[in-house]
C-alpha cells in the first residue's frame, strides 16, 4: 500500500504535538513539509516547538514559518491551555533540524508544484497560511486531494457559546477554505470531545517508560490541569484528555474510526456575538450543497489504539 502525502499545518501546542508524532512515525503517512501557524502560541514559539520536537523524535522533514498573525485580526494565543512554551512547562532538547529559508506558502507551493499525486492537506491551527494558500494560488487546487481540518463545532463552541478556538482566532480564512469547494473532512468539537484518553490509558502511556512517553506524560498531566469544569457538555468534562488535533490526522490513516456525514457548513465573521462560529447545516435547510464532510463520532478505543501504535 502506498503511503499518502501530506503537508501537515499546525501550531504546536501540546495536542499538535500528538498529531505530529502519529503523522510522522505511521507508515502510511508521507510528510511531505510541516507548516506552522500561529494559533496556540507566538510563531516564534510554535515553530521552535515544531523544531525541537521532530528534532528530538528523530525526523528530517522541511518546517517552515507561516503567518505571524490572523488574516485582518489581532492574535489571540491560548497560553492558559498550552503553557508559557506551549508544551506546558516540558523542556525538549535543542532543535537539531534548522528552520526552512522559504516561507510556508513557498514551501506549499514547490510541494504541491512537483507532486506526483493529489497531497492531502491536514490544518490543526487556525487556517491563516491554508486559506492564504488557497487565494494566491488557486490554480494549484487540482494538486490537493483533499484537507483534513481540526476546527469548529456543530453545537457550541470552546472559547464563546458558538466558536471552537481555531475557527475564533481567524474565521476569515477558515471561511477561504470552507468555500474553496475542496474535499474538506471537519474533525469539531462534536467528535474530538469524544476522542479522548481516560486515566487508564494516560496510566498505560506513564508505564512504556521511554523518555519521550515520559515528555508526552507531562505535558498531558499539564494539558489536563489546565481544563476547566464544564458539566453542562458533559459530567466528567474534566476528567478526561481530548486529543483533539489527533483526529485530523487519523482520519487519513484510517477513515473508519469516524461517523460523519456531508453538510453545508459557513463562518460567522461579522456577529458581535457569534463571531467565529462554524455555522453547520445540520437541518439541510440553507438550500446550498454539502462542501464538508462533517465528523460527530469516533470508534474511541480503536483510536487510542492508534495512537499507541507509534510509541
Amino acid at each position: 500500500m502506498s503511503k499518502t502525502p501530506v503537508i501537515i499545518d499546525c501550531d504546536p501546542g501540546i495536542d499538535d504535538v500528538m498529531m505530529l508524532l502519529l503523522g510522522l512515525r505511521h507508515d502510511d503517512i508521507d510528510v511531505k513539509l510541516i507548516t506552522t501557524s500561529a494559533g496556540n502560541q507566538t510563531q516564534e514559539k510554535v515553530m521552535t516547538n515544531a523544531l525541537r520536537f521532530a528534532s528530538y523524535i528523530g525526523e528530517d522533514v522541511e518546517i517552515a514559518r507561516g503567518a505571524d498573525k490572523p488574516f485582518i485580526r489581532d492574535l489571540m494565543i491560548a497560553d492558559d491551555v498550552h503553557g508559557e512554551s506551549g508544551l506546558g512547562g516540558v523542556e525538549l532538547p535543542e532543535a537539531t533540524i534548522k528552520e526552512s529559508d522559504r516561507t510556508a506558502i513557498q514551501a506549499m507551493v514547490d510541494v504541491l508544484q512537483r507532486a506526483e499525486e493529489p497531497v492531502t492537506l491536514v490544518a490543526t491551527g487556525p487556517m491563516t497560511n491554508v486559506g492564504a494558500l488557497l487565494l494566491a494560488h488557486p490554480e494549484l487546487k487540482a494538486k490537493i486531494k483533499q484537507i483534513s481540518i481540526m476546527g469548529g463545532a456543530a453545537r457550541g463552541g470552546n472559547v464563546t457559546p458558538h466558536a471552537e478556538f481555531n475557527m475564533y482566532v481567524d474565521p476569515e480564512a477558515a471561511e477561504v477554505v470552507m468555500q474553496s469547494g475542496l474535499p474538506i473532512i471537519m474533525s469539531g468539537l462534536d467528535v474530538t470531545h469524544k476522542a479522548y484518553l481516560n486515566q487508564s490509558d494516560v496510566d498505560a502511556l506513564k508505564e512504556v517508560g521511554t523518555p519521550l512517553t515520559d515528555k508526552l506524560h507531562g505535558m498531558l498531566a499539564h494539558y489536563m490541569g489546565a481544563q476547566g469544569d464544564s458539566p453542562f457538555l458533559e459530567p466528567y468534562y474534566s476528567d478526561v484528555l481530548r486529543l483533539h488535533d489527533l483526529c485530523a490526522i487519523a482520519y487519513i490513516i484510517d477513515p473508519t474510526l469516524f461517523h460523519g456525514d456531508d453538510y453545508y457548513v459557513t463562518m460567522e465573521t461579522s456577529g458581535s456575538k457569534t463571531a467565529g462560529a462554524t455555522v453547520v447545516d445540520h437541518m439541510r435547510n440553507m438550500n446550498h450543497e454539502p462542501n464538508v464532510h462533517v465528523l460527530y463520532g469516533v470508534e474511541r478505543e480503536r483510536f487510542v489504539n492508534l495512537f499507541f501504535s507509534v510509541l
